[in-house]
């Protein structure tokens, strides 16, 4: 037991040594944790608006249509059955196999993939979830099946989309720490992968950089409740709940 709490006394220290370094706190090294931190979010980000580009047009029209309900199931299964460790080591070999770079290609595909699911199916759910009675009424006054669709379906099931986002990235700042394993970037992960190549030396690294990973986490989760909260107007909120009241139970 003492052994133990010696040792998690050690990490602690050599976390606090490490975070005291020079140039740990710049923002154009690659020591640096604000460096790392961007290259982390870098990653998150593009990857996420890739998932939105190729998920969310086909999720709309199918949900317009109200088609595709096993896709839209299929989806969610598929995105919770796949690794996120695996589908990296996936693309990384394909990579490795083809010739092309690996340091950056791989861990973007795997990010993108994983972002599809929740992307996909928060928009198909958004969207079939509105009373048939909003849509009846826009074409009563002449909008057409695409003014419909942007018009008044997108921003009614914009705060389902935004949740299913949410959760797309928070998965995705998770996996961006593990690519680095396979990839010379890896944000935030770089700091946890190098940790472990030190041995016991390492520790306070790996702290570090774990709860470099953990705050970064938190801060995208409340960006993203603040967004799910302002970004879509009171009228068009108060609008979708009065939709949704009025469907048959």
């Amino acid at each position: 037991m003492g052994a133990e709490g010696g040792a998690g006394v050690n990490a602690f220290e050599q976390a606090l040594d490490w975070l005291g370094q020079p140039g740990r706190w710049s923002w154009t090294a690659p020591a640096g944790i604000p460096y790392r931190t961007l290259e982390h979010l870098g990653f998150s980000a593009l990857s996420l608006v890739i998932a939105a580009a190729l998920a969310v047009p086909p999720a709309l029209v199918l949900a317009h249509y109200r088609r595709g309900a096993f896709l839209a199931s299929s989806a969610v299964n598929i995105g919770r059955a796949i690794p996120s460790f695996g589908l990296i080591i996936l693309f990384w070999y394909l990579a490795s196999r083809w010739e092309v770079d690996t340091s950056f290609w791989p861990l973007l595909l795997a990010l993108v993939a994983l972002a599809l699911p929740p992307l996909f199916t928060n928009t198909y759910a958004g969207v079939v979830s509105l009373a048939p009675e909003a849509v009846d009424a826009a074409r009563g006054i002449g909008h057409t099946e695409g003014q419909i669709m942007l018009r008044i379906e997108l921003p009614l099931a914009l705060p389902v989309i935004l949740a299913g986002a949410r959760v797309a990235f928070l998965q995705l700042v998770a996996t961006v720490a593990i690519g680095a394993i396979v990839n010379d970037g890896g944000g935030l992960g770089r700091f946890i992968v190098d940790g472990f190549a030190q041995g016991a030396g390492g520790y306070g690294e790996i702290l570090a950089g774990g709860l470099a990973v953990i705050v970064l986490a938190l801060v995208c989760e409340g960006v993203f409740a603040l967004l799910e909260r302002f970004a879509v107007p009171r009228g068009l909120t108060l609008s979708r709940r009065a939709t949704l009241s009025t469907r048959p139970v």
